[in-house]
């Protein structure tokens, strides 16, 4: 019997005809147009130059809009408030888009801040009141702690304190001013000695969802705004001869509700102060305008038929070719249609993805920004699922003995959720059940964007969201791959396998006289 490398040679052999090696070509060359077409028709319009979006501490892109009343702190010092009311304005939510209500988002912030400068992107810890979700301690624009539940009215006030000693930050909050509860710490590496701290006020816009195809949805979002009241505001390490200073963090007061009926600042009033603000204070995300990673893959349910043609057609034997399929054979046509999917897959892949990036930003589009162990894991990954479906293909043909069949399973199964998610066509529990249970699950290793509890987003695959962590998704295709392909081995018979093993052994030979025979290449082992 020949050695497994030969048996390997054999095979690719087999599949290196022109035909196939034009289709993986072509596979690769749908992946990389379509994501470069895509990149290069997104441009940013902006009335003169685009604004740089803002970038956290860690270079990441973020979302920072408030209103802030502020003053100097020293190296050591706390501000102290309390909190009397906080009152907001949503502008013509559902059902009839009518009116312009009073009421709160669920994210909706008024509260005090420690921040290094008041430009957006600086590092910073807060200590505020949610509309929805009690008190919270946010710092950096990823990192939020949950406090005590519960809303704020004038007949129950809630206090808040922020403690800063170099570059710990500290958050407490109580109901009476006199017994504190510790709701969180965090170190704000390299503040500088003298930051601001004062009271803030930002509120999202207001999500709901429009129903679209058949149970899809579509994100809307609305104009809001927050105010809060404080006062017995008490402050420690600022210098007492310099007052308040209010400034707007981001892009304020430019609608009509705020140029004709409540602008967005702050009102100093006896010893009450009130800060109206718009906006929000957290990371960035694909709802915000920036692009993710892998936005350019659009290509990839195309070049999956392509793939799938390709391996089911490599399975079945061709006309005239009536040597058995063993065990080894389907096992070594694995490894060459799932190596050369691999291969083509992470060209192309390697090629789009840094490509398209560079031309989104030379157009004034903001990318997520990753890291680069995420960068390779969404190359790699996604290279490794395509060669995982093309050896599911494959197995399908084998179990199933027809190509078409084959192709036609693998498309339902795998190319049509995968598809058919990526756009608000399903209802979101459908999409994400899909998702989950099918081997399509495994294209969540093209995941950057994250979900935050923090960020008011539509969490959905149409979105961008896949329901299971990369990993997982790809588990769910390895156990179809390995499902499928076990049933496909196990139903070749033994006999099958004997006379596989003769026909290994025969290598066709050109005679002299250029007609065909054949030899013994070595002794065949049972």
């Amino acid at each position: 019997m020949s050695s497994h490398s030969e048996l390997l040679r054999r095979e690719w052999m087999r599949f290196r005809r022109p035909g196939r090696l034009i289709a993986m070509a072509a596979a690769a060359l749908i992946v990389v147009a379509l994501g470069l077409l895509s990149a290069f028709s997104n441009q940013a319009s902006c009335d003169g130059p685009c604004p740089a979006r803002p970038t956290g501490p860690d270079g990441s892109l973020v979302d920072d809009h408030s209103y802030f009343l502020h003053r100097d702190l020293g190296r050591t010092g706390s501000i102290t408030v309390r909190m009397t009311s906080m009152t907001g304005t949503i502008t013509y939510p559902p059902p009839n888009h009518d009116r312009i209500v009073p009421g709160l988002v669920p994210w909706a912030k008024a509260g005090i801040i420690i921040k290094d400068g008041v430009r957006q992107g600086s590092s910073y810890a807060a200590l505020m009141l949610t509309g929805s979700h009690g008190v919270r301690m946010q710092d950096d624009y990823r990192h939020d702690i949950a406090g005590n539940a519960g809303g704020v009215t004038p007949g129950s006030p809630r206090w808040l304190r922020l403690t800063r000693t170099g570059d710990t930050i500290t958050g407490y909050e109580s109901l009476d001013g006199a017994r504190w509860t510790r709701v969180g710490g965090t170190h704000l590496s390299g503040l500088p000695r003298t930051v601001q701290v004062g009271l803030f006020a930002t509120s999202p816009g207001d999500l709901t969802l429009r129903r679209v195809g058949l149970g899809g949805a579509t994100e809307e979002v609305r104009f809001t705004q927050a105010s809060g009241v404080f006062d017995h505001v008490g402050l420690k390490g600022t210098d007492s001869a310099r007052g308040w200073k209010g400034s707007a963090v981001g892009e304020m007061n430019h609608t009509d509700w705020e140029k004709y009926h409540k602008a967005s600042g702050a009102v100093v009033k006896g010893g009450t102060i009130t800060v109206t603000g718009t906006g929000d204070i957290g990371p960035g995300n694909a709802e915000s305008g920036a692009r993710p990673l892998e936005g350019g893959l659009g290509g990839l349910p195309l070049a999956l038929l392509v793939v799938f043609v390709v391996a089911a057609r490599y399975a079945v034997p061709d006309h005239g070719d009536e040597s058995p399929v063993t065990r080894r054979v389907l096992a070594a046509r694995a490894v060459v249609v799932g190596t050369v999917t691999f291969l083509t897959g992470l060209l192309a892949l390697g090629i789009v993805i840094p490509v398209a990036a560079a031309v989104l930003r030379g157009n004034g589009i903001p990318v997520i920004a990753v890291s680069a162990f995420t960068e390779v894991r969404v190359v790699v990954g996604t290279a490794a699922v395509l060669a995982l479906a093309a050896v599911l293909d494959l197995a399908l043909a084998g179990l199933l003995k027809r190509a078409w069949l084959a192709i036609l399973v693998a498309v339902l199964v795998i190319a049509v959720p995968y598809a058919v998610t990526s756009f608000p066509l399903l209802p979101d529990g459908l999409s994400q059940w899909l998702l989950r249970v099918t081997p399509a699950a495994g294209f969540a290793t093209q995941q950057t964007v994250v979900a935050y509890a923090q960020v008011t987003a539509h969490y959905a695959p149409s979105a961008g969201y896949f329901p299971l962590p990369w990993w997982a998704g790809v588990a769910v295709l390895g156990a179809y791959v390995a499902i499928v392909l076990g049933l496909c081995l196990r139903g070749l018979r033994a006999g099958d396998e004997r006379a596989g093993a003769a026909a290994i052994a025969t290598v066709p030979t050109a005679s002299p006289g250029g007609r065909r025979s054949a030899r013994r290449s070595g002794p065949a082992r049972g």
